[in-house]
C-alpha cells in the first residue's frame, strides 16, 4: 500500500494579508515617529513659501536616506539582534560615539515634538504651553509605562490610518479648490543662499533623523517576542513605513502650495499661533465645521510621534549603556532614561519659551549635521564580515549609499560655511 500524502491547504489571499497586515507594527511605528515635525511644519512650510519647487527634494532625500533607514530591518531580520549589537561588534568606540550622538538627539528632539503637541492642545485647553508640554510628557511616559510595546503597536495604526484618509481628503479638495494665486504672481526660489538654513533643516527631518533605523530594530526584536516575523515580512513591513511617509511629505507640501502658497501668509514662530494656522490650513479645504476634527487628528498624529519618539530615543539609550556596562536588561533602567530624558526635553522648552518655529530649526539642524555619522555607521555595518554574504547590500545599495554619503556631507559643509564662514 502506498503512503497517503497529505498536502497542507493553500492559503487565501485575505489569509494571506491578514498574516501580513498582523506581522506590521515597526515599519508603521516609524512611519508615526517620522509624521510629525518634518511633515505638518518642514513639508507644508515648504509648499506655504516655495510652491512645489521642494517636492522633487523631498522625494530624492527620501531615496538617498533609504539605505540607511533600511539597515534597521534588514540587519535585524538577518541576524536576531539589534544594530546596536551590530555596532558594537564593530569596536566598543563606534557604540561610544553613536551613544553620545544619540543621547544629544534625544533631548533636543524629544523638547520638540513636545512643544508642538502642545502647541496644538492649545486648541482645545486653555494652558500655558510650558504646562501643557509637561502634561503631554507625563501621558507619554504613563502610556509606555502602563501600556509597553503591545499598546503603542496597537494605537499608532489607528492613527496613522485616521491621519493618512484624513490628509488625502484635504489634499483631493485642495485640487478642486480656487486657485488663490494673484495674476503675475512669480514663487520666490528656495535657491537663494539666505535659504540654505531652511534648506538643511526641512533635510535633517526628512523623512526622520537615520537614528530612527535603530528604533526600528528594537522595535522588530519586540515584534518577534510576539509573534514570528520573517525577513520579507519585515522589509515589507518597513517599506510600507516609509513609502507612507514620502507619500504624506508630498501631500502635506501640497496643501501648503495650494492653500498658503502666494496668499502672502507666513507662519508664526509662536507654538499657539502656529498650531492655530496649520488647523485653519486644514479648515479651508475642508470647511469651518471640521475645524475641531482636523486639529483632533493633527494632535493625535503628533502626540503619536511624541510617544514613539520618547519610546525609541530612551530603548536605544538604555541599550547602549547595558551594553557598555555588560549589565542585563531592565525595565526599571528603561523607565528611569525615559524620565530623564523627558525631564531635560522639558527644560529646552522653558529655554525656548514657547517660541516652536526657532526650536524645532534647530532640532532639525542638528538632526543634519549628525546623520552623517549615523549614515556612515549603518553603510559599514551592512557591508562587513559580521553579516552573512546573502544579507549584505547589492552594488546598487552601495552605489546609493555612497552617493547619499556624498550628498550629505556636502550639504553639511555647505551649511557650516553659510552659517560661520559665508
Amino acid at each position: 500500500m502506498e503512503p497517503l500524502s497529505v498536502t497542507a491547504p493553500k492559503s487565501t489571499l485575505w489569509q494571506q494579508s491578514t498574516r501580513l497586515f498582523r506581522a506590521t507594527g515597526p515599519g508603521l511605528l516609524m512611519a508615526a515617529a517620522a509624521i510629525g515635525a518634518s511633515h505638518l511644519v518642514a513639508s507644508t512650510r515648504a509648499g506655504a513659501e516655495f510652491g512645489w519647487q521642494l517636492a522633487w527634494v523631498i522625494l530624492l532625500v527620501n531615496l538617498l536616506k533609504y539605505p540607511f533607514f533600511a539597515a534597521g530591518a534588514r540587519y535585524t531580520a538577518a541576524t536576531g539582534e539589534s544594530l546596536l549589537h551590530g555596532y558594537q561588534r564593530q569596536g566598543r568606540g563606534y557604540l561610544i560615539l553613536f551613544s553620545i550622538l544619540n543621547a544629544l538627539a534625544a533631548v533636543a528632539s524629544t523638547a520638540g515634538v513636545a512643544m508642538l503637541t502642545a502647541a496644538l492642545l492649545t486648541q482645545f485647553i486653555p494652558l500655558p504651553i510650558d504646562l501643557l508640554a509637561l502634561i503631554v510628557l507625563l501621558a507619554s511616559l504613563l502610556l509606555l509605562v502602563l501600556g509597553h510595546y503591545r499598546v503603542l503597536d496597537k494605537v499608532t495604526k489607528v492613527i496613522m490610518l485616521c491621519l493618512t484618509v484624513t490628509t488625502l481628503s484635504a489634499a483631493a479638495l485642495a485640487f478642486n479648490a480656487e486657485s488663490i494665486l494673484t495674476p503675475g504672481f512669480v514663487s520666490p526660489s528656495p535657491w537663494q543662499w539666505a535659504h540654505v538654513g531652511f534648506l538643511v533643516a526641512m533635510m535633517g527631518w526628512m523623512p526622520a533623523p537615520i537614528e530612527v533605523s535603530c528604533w526600528n530594530s528594537l522595535w522588530l526584536l519586540e515584534k518577534q517576542k510576539q509573534q514570528l516575523v520573517t525577513p520579507k515580512q519585515a522589509l515589507f513591513d518597513f517599506n510600507l513605513g516609509f513609502i507612507t511617509t514620502a507619500v504624506l511629505a508630498l501631500v502635506f507640501l501640497s496643501l501648503g502650495a495650494m492653500v498658503m502658497h502666494g496668499s502672502g501668509g507666513h507662519f508664526f514662530p509662536s507654538g499657539a499661533k502656529f498650531a492655530e494656522q496649520l488647523i485653519q490650513l486644514y479648515s479651508q479645504v475642508l470647511g469651518e465645521g471640521s475645524r475641531y476634527l482636523i486639529a483632533l487628528v493633527a494632535l493625535l498624529c503628533i502626540f503619536s510621534t511624541t510617544v514613539t519618539v520618547v519610546d525609541g530615543y530612551s530603548r536605544t539609550l538604555a541599550l547602549s549603556v547595558q551594553l557598555l556596562r555588560g549589565e542585563e536588561a531592565s525595565e526599571r533602567g528603561l523607565n528611569i532614561i525615559m524620565l530623564l530624558v523627558s525631564a531635560l526635553g522639558l527644560g529646552i522648552i522653558l529655554f525656548f519659551k514657547g517660541a516652536l518655529l526657532p526650536l524645532l530649526q534647530f532640532v532639525m539642524t542638528l538632526a543634519f549635521m549628525t546623520t552623517i555619522i549615523f549614515a556612515w555607521l549603518n553603510y559599514r555595518l551592512m557591508t562587513s564580515d559580521n553579516l552573512a554574504p546573502s544579507a549584505r547590500y547589492g552594488l546598487a545599495m552601495r552605489l546609493l549609499s555612497w552617493i547619499g554619503m556624498a550628498y550629505l556631507l556636502g550639504f553639511a559643509a555647505l551649511f557650516i560655511y553659510w552659517k560661520w564662514l559665508g
